[in-house]
């Protein structure tokens, strides 16, 4: 059975390309383009793996995380912040306590995403 992914971001055109990259290597993909959306289909659907947009308008990616983290439906869920935002060592402990995987800075080598996104799906 395909590993499921969950694309989280606020620009289509973004998670377009991500959901065609994903498609290739055979995931099945869904796609949210608000943390609301995200949270409302994980009511429904768990996915081995949410790649996480961090700016977000409305509710940030931050907040999304805090969200699933707090539920016991999807506190244990996998989560990659894929972001324009560099972050600092002290940042990096911030992601640590929210357990995220990795994060993947955006604009992102094709590649490179693809093959972070297997490694956190191992």
């Amino acid at each position: 059975m395909a590993k499921k992914i969950m694309i989280v971001d606020d620009e289509e055109s973004l998670v377009e390309l991500v959901k065609a990259l994903m498609e290739q290597e055979n995931y099945e993909v869904i796609p949210a383009m608000s943390g609301k959306e995200c949270l409302e289909k994980l009511k429904t659907v768990k996915p081995d793996l949410i790649l996480l947009d961090m700016m977000m308008p409305g509710m940030s990616g931050r907040e999304v995380c805090e969200s699933i983290r707090k539920d016991p439906e999807t506190k244990d869920l996998k989560i990659a912040f894929l972001t324009v935002a560099k972050f600092s060592e002290a940042g990096k402990d911030v992601l640590e306590k929210m357990d995220v995987l990795d994060y993947i800075t955006k604009p992102f080598d094709n590649q490179d995403l693809v093959k972070r996104v297997k490694k956190a799906l191992e």
